[in-house]
């Protein structure tokens, strides 16, 4: 009965960051992806690009995610009524993480993963794919520790410290 349990339970989590171009746009994928359809990822930025970024988009598609479905958004689109209600909010760059987050449906709990910025490094194409390379690594390293949480099981105070320590582990 527990097993069943394991693969009913569903989590969205919504992965915020300023341009929602690069870093939050592989945490969407990355968490949907890996977690079999125990979590949803979202994404979303403060002051979105309007477009993802393509090595982004390739990392993305490298997992088996869909990028048809992948676009730059405001965070505003998940402070309605209408909107899917977030468990987890996930910030993961400097700035999204120092701005008033809009207040979201459901009270979710949040946390910041620190990750630099892949979509600001100047240089040759290897030199730009490698630096989207380390985030996405980094951010599966994160999603997978998450993944391996028995969350289901945890009160709301030992989920958020398990996410503070995912992220002072970056």
């Amino acid at each position: 009965m527990e097993l069943e349990r394991w693969y009913l339970t569903s989590y969205n989590i919504l992965f915020l960051c300023t341009g929602n171009s690069a870093r939050s746009i592989l945490g969407e994928a990355l968490a949907t992806q890996l977690s079999g359809g125990r979590f949803k990822g979202y994404s979303a930025g403060s002051n979105p690009q309007g477009r993802v970024h393509p090595l982004a988009q390739e990392l993305c598609a490298k997992i088996g995610y869909s990028t048809k479905s992948l676009r730059s958004k405001s965070w505003n689109e998940f402070v309605g009524s209408q909107s899917p209600n977030m468990d987890l909010v996930i910030t993961v760059c400097d700035s999204a993480a120092s701005e008033v987050c809009p207040v979201l449906p459901g009270h979710p709990c949040s946390s910041h993963w620190g990750f630099p910025d892949p979509a600001a490094v100047q240089g040759t194409l290897e030199e730009r794919r490698q630096a989207f390379n380390d985030v996405f690594i980094g951010l599966k390293k994160c999603v997978n520790t998450l993944l391996s949480l028995p969350v289901e099981e945890l009160s709301r105070e030992e989920i958020k410290g398990s996410l503070r320590m995912i992220g002072e582990s970056i």
